[in-house]
């Protein structure tokens, strides 16, 4: 299964005992499989390495539109010292100084449903060299809750958490945009795979023509010595011999382009390391004929196929746009709330026949700090406000035209996921024909491969007999060399052709055997693939 939240640091896995090997491998070769092939492509390619990185980055994204809802925690203080000069001599001798510091702390939480929650705890102490005080320095606390709730503009579990929602489905969409290009690249495989294997097998066939020209030539050349052959004859073997001998250096050229291009695609360290080590393959072409339903296979595309998962979430974020856009038509209305609960302590000034207006103090009552916050944690002085406000914008102009952009924008989403769904029924019909016309081609080219053989081998018994001459049989022995690399091409084509139906419905990694797991060594997760059953 996939795991989303490392998806992107993904390592590849081989948990699968080796298939063995058609032979082992002579000095300078490297003998590979195709998932040989499938698994260093996963594990090195360029291509996916840095796509790998984009549905991190949207991992990413999602934990940071997240923490919207994450607890927000403040802290203050400050502290003010004023001296002004006194204006009457009730205030103070000389000057009017007050010493103020102000401390606290506020927990603010926005709740899903739009509304945000608050608690805080505010204190102070207040000295001063006023006269007349009661309590000097004085303490206070006040612990308060508030609640503000939108009832119409900006209400709903979807508003609130349109960020999130939107980042989610941005990863949804590089997921498949991901499997996409991981299912790209592992076709690329198998074609450059199956390009390697047709190019070496077409040189072997050249190469095996070439042998029998020059035998045909060394037999024309020893009749014409013991004067059973006229000298002409050999001119014909001659120059089909370098012709032949032509074929042989473009197939080589054709074998060591196709080792370049799997060499670049599963870009294997072993192979980058060494130029000269020459890929072999170690696969044959399955021909084995398959048979699809399309209705059913349709079914399975329309639920696997990455690019339309990645349109389905687009289509999400459309959708939630427009009912965002709405919802940013209608008044501000708001619910609040409030709960506050002060206290207040200090040192108690005690002054003469307890009249403040002598001035002669006469003792102190010491009163802590601590007995404030007591006073406000045990609710002694409740308060509490309830209210609504409403805001009616005179235009909503903007608002109108974001409005109508989000249906535009869902309504092209919509054509274009129905554009999809259109043109992926044209592939699939293409694809399953490609399947069952390759297949019969299979069957035709056989035939004519026997044919061919079966031609040779009588032209061989007539020009043994003195009734035939090298030209035919030349030709019949290009004509069976091309029939065994024509038969050759429409097997890989085969194959090529059941891979591609696979990346048309979107089954290619179930058919490979990969799957997404949680890696047992870290929290990254791991591609693991096991060898494909054969088809």
């Amino acid at each position: 299964m996939l795991k989303r939240t490392h998806f992107a640091a993904a390592a590849v896995v081989l948990l699968a005992t080796a298939v063995p090997l058609k032979g082992t491998a002579a000095v300078g070769e490297k003998t590979l499989s195709l998932q040989d092939c499938i698994l260093s492509a996963l594990e090195n390619n360029l291509r996916l390495a840095a796509e790998r990185v984009t549905p991190e980055i949207a991992d990413l994204s999602v934990s940071r539109a997240s923490e919207k809802f994450m607890p927000v925690l403040g802290l203050s203080y400050d502290t003010r010292d004023t001296n002004t000069a006194s204006y009457s001599f009730i205030d103070a001798a000389v000057q009017v100084s007050s010493t103020i510091q102000n401390y606290g702390v506020v927990l603010n939480q926005t709740i899903p449903t739009g509304g945000t929650l608050s608690a805080s705890l505010s204190s102070y102490r207040n000295e001063t060299n006023r006269r007349f005080q009661t309590i000097n320095p004085r303490y206070g606390s006040t612990l308060s809750f508030s609640f503000v709730q939108p009832l119409l503009k900006n209400f709903g579990w979807k508003i609130s958490r349109r960020e999130i929602i939107i980042a989610r489905n941005n990863r949804d969409m590089t997921e498949a945009e991901f499997r996409t290009t991981l299912s790209n690249v592992i076709f690329g495989v198998e074609e450059a795979y199956w390009g390697l294997v047709y190019s070496k097998e077409y040189l072997e066939v050249r190469e095996q023509s070439l042998q029998l020209a020059r035998d045909l030539l060394e037999e024309s050349r020893r009749k014409v010595e013991v004067g059973t052959l006229a000298p002409i004859e050999l001119f014909t073997a001659e120059a089909e011999v370098a012709t032949r001998e032509a074929d042989i250096l473009q197939a080589r050229a054709m074998v060591d382009n196709s080792r370049d291009r799997l060499r670049s695609i599963i870009n294997m360290p072993e192979l980058l390391e060494n130029k000269d080590l020459k890929i072999v393959p170690t696969d044959d072409p399955h021909y084995e004929e398959q048979a699809f339903d399309y209705d059913t296979a349709l079914a399975v595309a329309m639920e696997k196929r990455p690019e339309l998962e990645a349109l389905r979430a687009n289509l999400k974020t459309r959708r939630l746009n427009v009912k965002y856009a709405g919802n940013q038509l209608l008044p501000e209305l708001n619910l609040t709330a409030s709960y506050w609960s002060p206290g207040i302590s200090g040192d108690r000034i005690l002054y003469q026949d307890n009249n403040a207006l002598t001035g002669i103090i006469i003792g102190t009552v010491p009163g802590p700090a601590s007995d404030a916050l007591k006073d406000a944690f045990g609710f002694k002085y409740n308060n509490w406000n309830i209210g609504l406000t409403l805001d009616i914008p005179l235009s909503t102009a903007l608002s109108r035209a974001d409005f109508v952009i989000a249906r535009a924008n869902l309504r092209q989403a919509l054509l274009r996921m129905e554009d999809m769904e259109r043109e992926l029924g044209l592939e699939l019909q293409t694809a399953l024909r490609e399947v069952e016309t390759g297949y019969k081609r299979i069957l035709a080219y056989a035939s004519a491969l026997e044919l061919a053989r079966k031609k040779l081998e009588a032209e061989t018994e007539k020009l043994s007999v003195g009734k035939s001459t090298n030209y035919l049989l030349l030709q019949f022995q290009r004509d069976l060399a091309d029939a065994r690399t024509t038969e050759l091409k429409a097997k890989i084509d085969y194959t090529l052709a059941l891979a591609d139906l696979d990346r048309v419905m979107g089954t290619t990694f179930e058919a490979k055997n990969i799957v997404f797991s949680p890696s047992p060594a870290d929290t990254d997760p791991a591609f693991s693939a096991r060898r494909p059953q054969t088809r």
